[in-house]
């Protein structure tokens, strides 16, 4: 059984010009244990998903319809103190700044203990013991002596390490990862990639990882979700979506990442640039930057239906299956 279920998600800002529809129809599910990472450019509603999925929607951002279920329990509809509940004791969060995550007048050992002592009936003297043990996971050395260390005497990976830990005390089954290697040097990033990939293996953690680099995607994720406008464009086992393609958007974002055993003089690109979310247009919100359009493109939407290994929202792989 999945542990957690998006279906037909939309999220909606009231506006005084009328209602801007930002996530049109999203769905998708996580089993225990996996990965599913989220890709696409910047404003396709990748973060958004993760803000509606864990209750962060910044009004006057609101959930229109669709659902969103945790263990088969429906959370899209709970009040803020419910969701606080849930989140941090069944949903972790790991963003991608870490100094916005951390109190900077507090140690990191002070806010590792009250998140745990908030969700789980444990004592101080245990809840301290949990939050070194929590920081060795992670990887920071010499943890009981830097749980008295305040934010800013951590560099920033050990910084994000942190985070990681605030996102694990109190056992959640689910983790939302907004970029958390964006801010981080290669090196660094790799690290944190083999952090997330163990707690899912030992803990047995779902993990929905947001990014919109398709490396990290390839190295982490068993399955990704590739975001368009505010929709998914398609959805499936991580190496046939970066290896065969269907969808072309998927096709040029893979096209996109320079290939180091060729030599060219100009990298591919995709023309144009995503639609704003008050001129998105008729059918396929692609298809004005679409190599691969044709007139039906332009006046009915696709909805996502099997593409070879994957399930992609494009009119060119019915039928082709």
């Amino acid at each position: 059984m999945s542990l957690l279920q998006v279906d037909n998600l939309v999220v909606e800002f009231p506006s005084r010009h009328g209602t801007l529809r930002a996530l049109d129809g999203i769905s998708f599910d996580i089993a225990p244990g996996e990965i599913l990472g989220v890709v696409g450019e910047s404003g396709a509603g990748k973060s958004l998903t993760g803000a509606a999925i864990i209750g962060l929607l910044e009004p006057p951002g609101r959930i229109a319809s669709g659902s969103i279920r945790l263990h088969g329990q429906r959370i899209d509809h709970l009040n803020n103190d419910q969701m606080r509940h849930i989140r941090g004791r069944q949903i972790g969060a790991i963003f991608q700044d870490p100094l916005t995550s951390l109190n900077p007048l507090y140690t990191v050992g002070r806010q590792l203990v009250e998140t745990i002592q908030a969700h789980l009936p444990v004592s101080h003297e245990e809840a301290q013991q949990r939050a070194i043990r929590l920081l060795q996971d992670t990887g920071i050395p010499a943890a009981a002596e830097r749980i008295d260390h305040y934010p800013h005497q951590f560099s920033g990976g050990m910084r994000q390490r942190v985070v990681i830990a605030l996102a694990l005390a109190a056992e959640p089954q689910l983790i939302v990862a907004d970029e958390p290697t964006t801010a981080l040097d290669v090196s660094i990033q790799a690290q944190i990639i083999g952090l997330l990939k163990s707690i899912c293996k030992e803990r047995g953690a779902a993990v929905m990882l947001i990014t919109h680099d398709m490396g990290v995607i390839a190295e982490t994720c068993d399955r990704v979700a590739v975001m368009y406008a505010g929709r998914i464009a398609e959805i499936g086992p991580v190496h046939q979506v970066i290896n065969q393609a269907a969808h072309p958007y998927t096709a040029g974002l893979m096209a996109a990442i320079p290939d180091m055993s060729v030599d060219r003089e100009r990298l591919n690109q995709i023309d144009g640039a995503m639609p704003r979310l008050n001129a998105i247009p008729k059918g396929c919100a692609f298809n004005p930057r679409c190599p691969e359009v044709f007139e039906r493109c332009r006046h009915e939407r696709p909805e996502l239906m099997p593409a070879r290994a994957t399930q992609a929202a494009c009119w060119r792989v019915e039928g082709a299956v």
